[in-house]
This record gives C-alpha cells, structure tokens and sequence, in this order.
C-alpha cells in the first residue's frame, strides 16, 4: 500500500484579489483539485476586506480539508502604505491555515517562479502557461488564481526538506 496523496493550499496573498489554489501530491504526482480568488471591494473598510478573506480562506479549508499549506511571500513595493496593507492581508492568509491545525509553508515569490518558470523573475503569462503544462486539469480564471496554484506546486518541490528540517528541529 503506497503513501496516500497530501493535499496542499497555495495562497497568494491580495487585498483586492487572494488567489488560492489546491493540489494534490503522490509521490511525484501531481494534480490541481481546485483554484479560485477570494475579491473585496476598494470601497470597504480595511477590517471588513481582512474578515472577507478570513471567511473566505476558512470555506476553502472546511470543503477541501488540505494537509499543509503555502503561502507567498510579501514583497516590498515602493508605496509604504501598499506594503502594509498587503501584508495584513498576508497575516490573514497565514493565520486562516494556522488556525485550523494546518502546517504553513511560506516562499519568496522568485523562488516560486523559479519552481514553475525556471528563472526568479519570469511574467506572470509565463507562470499561468507552465501551470496548465503542469497541472494540465487546471483552469485558473485569475493571475491570482495561477499564481496560487503555482505556490502549491512550488511547495510540492520543497516540502520535504521542509520536513526535514523541521524534524530537526
């Protein structure tokens, strides 16, 4: 009897767009389960988008019951404010996974293009084509959606030593 396959969440963290993103692993296998984003209004206040993406993070956990989780990294833009706000929204991403028992994983964003593309900084195109190479029963309907997915993938390829260290620690 083999290992049974793992279920991984992909997030890409957004306070307009969160992209989340499920595959499963067995072995060397893997296949997409399913992929949306979770939008919020500009026009709503900050704390209702953040309970926006809480409760929507939450649904997917509770309908598709993931192992283990992944979470892209906040990069630092230029605009201070902007960096802040996507970071509270990547709090919540953290902690919606966290919460519910789950181990998180998180990856710089050019590690993650280097997982999918091959290269730190492909394009966003290149990394929705090579998750429909990868993952060819995909149908990521959003970049966020993509990029989620290639957040699972990403953590698919380092999850064990992941593991490892871990163990070690």
């Amino acid at each position: 009897m083999g290992v049974p396959p793992i279920r991984i969440l992909g997030i890409d963290p957004g306070l307009r767009r969160t992209g989340w993103g499920l595959i499963e692993v067995e072995g060397s296998r893997l296949a997409s389960v399913a992929c949306g984003s979770l939008e919020t209004s500009e026009r709503d206040a900050l704390g209702t988008r953040l309970v926006a993406i809480y409760d929507g993070l939450a649904a997917v956990i509770e309908r598709y019951r993931p192992q283990e989780a992944a979470v892209e990294a906040t990069f630092v833009n230029r605009n201070a404010a902007t960096t802040l706000k996507l970071g509270q929204a990547r709090g919540v991403a953290l902690l919606v996974p966290a919460k519910s028992g789950i181990a998180v994983a998180e990856y710089a964003p050019n590690l993650v293009k280097k997982a999918i593309v091959g290269a730190g900084h492909g394009e966003k195109p290149q990394v929705r084509m090579m998750i429909g190479v990868l993952l060819p029963n995909a149908d990521p309907l959003s970049d966020d959606a993509a990029d989620a997915l290639a957040v699972a993938v990403c953590h698919a390829h380092h999850r064990s030593s992941i593991l490892l260290k871990m163990a070690a620690s």
